[in-house]
């Protein structure tokens, strides 16, 4: 899998800067598969960034899709329990469906 195109980066970059107030330095591409009841809910590569003075985290996990015809941008904050390019996109998955409020508390239930 080759680096993502600087334009993308770019465009991931502003979109960081303009949801959480700081500036970030491009670190890897990781592919993800998400898997929920043996059927991929997500495919894609989460793109990692390193935050420049941000008050909690020191990295971000941003990628963009198509939802419909609009292209969308996520960008989440590495602050546990999202501590990983997958947990990002489980957190985002959970966050459109049932609430990340109901997936922070089961993660945690989880880890006790």
């Amino acid at each position: 899998m080759g680096e993502m195109p600087p334009k993308n980066i770019t465009e991931l970059k502003d979109a960081i800067r303009a949801t959480h107030g700081c500036e970030s330095l491009y670190v890897e591409s990781v592919p993800i598969k998400e898997v929920f009841k043996g059927q991929a809910a997500w495919e894609g590569t989460v793109e990692v960034f390193a935050l420049i003075d941000h008050p909690k985290a020191k990295r971000a996990f941003a990628w963009s899709y198509r939802d419909g015809d609009q292209n969308k941008t996520v960008a989440v904050l590495a602050i546990p329990p999202v501590d990983s390019p997958q947990n990002a996109v489980k957190a985002a998955i959970a966050s459109k469906g049932r609430g990340v409020k109901k997936w922070l508390s089961a993660h945690r239930r989880r880890k006790r």
